[in-house]
């Protein structure tokens, strides 16, 4: 499997090429993102898919100097838990 990378979109893909996950974040005019969905396919939920793609746009959005919010009610549950990311996690 692999992740890929956009500027409003982190996904991963099975060895077929097929979209097994992902999440997708908008940004405000001020800069702020907004992680607004994460999907996984039901092959792989249970297996902590949804918090890697949780955890790489909170790893680009850091990388990019910006704050995020979460209306994904998964992203921000996970952003809740994972206080290492307090820095740019503004509810």
């Amino acid at each position: 499997m692999k992740m890929l990378y956009s500027d409003k979109r982190i996904w991963i893909e099975d060895e077929e090429g097929k979209t097994v996950g992902e999440i997708d974040f908008l940004q405000d005019q001020n800069g702020k993102y907004d992680i607004v969905h994460t999907g996984v396919d039901p092959s792989q939920q249970g297996q902590g898919t949804a918090g890697k793609l949780v955890q790489a746009a909170a790893d680009y959005i850091r990388s990019t100097g910006r704050k995020t919010g979460a209306s994904c009610s998964y992203a921000s549950a996970w952003l809740e838990r994972h206080k290492e990311y307090d820095d740019i996690y503004e509810p």
